[in-house]
């Protein structure tokens, strides 16, 4: 069982900057893949960004070089630096957590994210 709670959401101005966090309660954090993903209205969920247990980083195209994931394994956290933000970047942000062994999946709740222009 992973519980995870996001925060760090809230509204924003285009060009500025919001740092989500996901504190996750998992026993052993370090052996999950961690994720943040976005729903806005009417859409699909969208993977935006993942750091895997090894610490490989990959990102949606559209946030590249300006969000940045990292994990923190001692604190149980993982973090969304979101820096330069558009309009469209408007959504729920969802944290992930995935075990490929045991072929789980949990979300987080989500936080809101509103960018204005």
């Amino acid at each position: 069982q992973v519980q995870l709670v996001e925060s760090g959401g809230g509204l924003v101005q285009a060009g500025g900057s919001l740092r989500l966090s996901c504190a996750a309660s998992a026993r052993i954090f370090s052996m999950y893949q961690m994720g943040w993903f976005r729903q806005n209205a009417g859409k699909q969920r969208e993977w935006v960004a993942t750091v895997n247990s090894g610490g490989n980083i990959n990102y949606v195209n559209s946030v590249k070089g300006r969000f940045t994931i990292s994990r923190d394994n001692a604190k149980n956290t993982v973090y969304l630096q979101m820096d330069s933000l558009k309009p469209e970047d408007t959504a729920v942000y969802y944290c992930s957590a995935h075990h490929s062994l045991y072929g789980t999946d949990y979300w987080g709740q989500g936080t809101q994210v509103t960018v204005s222009s």
